[in-house]
């Protein structure tokens, strides 16, 4: 795992770098970052059903997997029209979706810095990371009433701290490439 860490170390840079430039544009551009991400939601789930729908029409094929593919394009159809005329129930959702995944992203870093600890000492930058988006998830999940725009600046804090941790590490395993390569 080291090795790998160590020969892509610039693909964690630009993790890191993306996030830090996400949470920079979300902490001072919250109502459009909120706006955008809910539309293109919105878009994807629409144009997904679309295209879901026309595969299952498409296909002449009476099976019942060509029923579900009908069915979970309707699905999506209905999601997207929702995210467009309901867009405040569809932050809500998209909020405790964010959680979710934060939560086991957090899960997998903590795991993942437990089996470098032994062959790296940085790996307290991974640690952070994982514990930075379980302690967002947590609070996402447990105070999603607090309001959509003051979550998208604990959003834009939480990818700024995060984006940093990653870096931090980036530039830690840079430094181990050509020791990992013997």
């Amino acid at each position: 795992m080291l090795g790998l860490l160590a020969r892509r170390w610039w693909l964690i840079a630009l993790r890191g770098v993306a996030a830090i430039i996400f949470g920079l544009l979300a902490i001072t551009l919250p109502g459009i970052t909120l706006a955008t991400l809910i539309i293109l939601f919105g878009a994807y789930a629409f144009v997904d059903g679309i295209f879901a729908v026309i595969h299952a029409l498409g296909g002449g094929d009476e099976s019942e997997s060509m029923w579900l593919l009908l069915l979970e394009g309707l699905l999506g159809i209905g999601v997207g029209l929702i995210t467009f005329f309901e867009p405040g129930l569809t932050a809500v959702a998209l909020l405790f979706y964010i959680a979710a995944w934060n939560l086991a992203t957090g899960v997998l870093e903590i795991a993942a810095a437990f089996r470098l600890r032994k062959q790296l000492s940085g790996e307290f930058w991974l640690l952070v990371g994982g514990l930075a988006s379980i302690v967002f998830a947590i609070i996402l999940m447990t105070h999603p009433g607090a309001g959509a725009l003051a979550l998208i600046w604990v959003i834009g804090i939480y990818a700024l701290l995060f984006g940093i941790a990653l870096l931090a590490l980036s530039l830690r395993v840079r430094g181990l490439k050509s020791a990992a390569a013997a």
